[in-house]
């Protein structure tokens, strides 16, 4: 629990790093070209906007992430609002989105350290700390995400801000539970490709002593 916490005080120091910034300005700028593609249908979106907020997260942790979810939203509106008023309120929900993402997927642990480790107990890991856990746990990410953020927390706030209709939301939530069962089929394998390659060409690039 400990670690846990101080991930998001490691997390905060990364806005003190110029690269750190830098790279999460450019996954930001990805989130909002994603965001435009968005498909749009009266009960859900389809939209892989999520993909950068991961790398975001599984990179410079949740505060990093809460951060960048808030300003992926604002951009994101001013490029493509799509008709709607703009509600701060779903500016918050993608923040949490990020930190999500980030809490379960960043770790600053001694790289060095990580190795010893693993050998020692033959975890199966290479060289760069990834293992079965690194993939359990994105897929517990977008678990989270899918079940609290876009079920649970989205649809009540369409249902309140009269997006959708309040005699239509039983079936609301099922669409939205199919759609997204549907969409992880193809999320949870883009991701556990995506996630590990920006991962291992960050270290291979940077040769920060992290790992996931």
């Amino acid at each position: 629990m400990k670690s846990f916490f101080s991930s998001f005080r490691k997390s905060a120091n990364e806005f003190t790093d110029l690269r750190s910034l830098s790279i999460t300005g450019i996954f930001i700028a990805m989130s909002v070209v994603l965001e435009s593609m968005t498909i749009n249908t009266p009960y859900f979106k389809i939209s892989f906007a999520y993909l950068a907020a991961a790398c975001i997260g599984l990179l410079f942790g949740p505060t990093v992430g809460f951060a960048s979810g808030l300003i992926c939203d604002v951009l994101g509106f001013m490029v493509n609002p799509g008709g709607a008023p703009f509600l701060p309120i779903y500016t918050l929900v993608q923040g949490l989105s990020g930190l999500i993402y980030g809490a379960v997927l960043y770790y600053k642990t001694d790289y060095m350290q990580f190795r010893n480790i693993s050998d020692k107990y033959g975890h199966g890991r290479d060289k760069y700390g990834l293992g079965v856990q690194f993939f359990v746990r994105i897929v517990i990410a977008k678990l989270l995400n899918v079940i609290f953020i876009n079920i649970l927390i989205n649809t009540a706030l369409n249902m309140h801000y009269g997006f959708i209709p309040k005699q239509a939301y039983s079936a609301a939530i099922v669409a939205r539970v199919i759609k997204n069962l549907v969409q992880l089929a193809a999320d949870i394998p883009l991701m556990c490709v995506i996630l590990p390659t920006v991962f291992v060409i960050y270290k291979r690039t940077f040769g920060k002593k992290a790992t996931a």
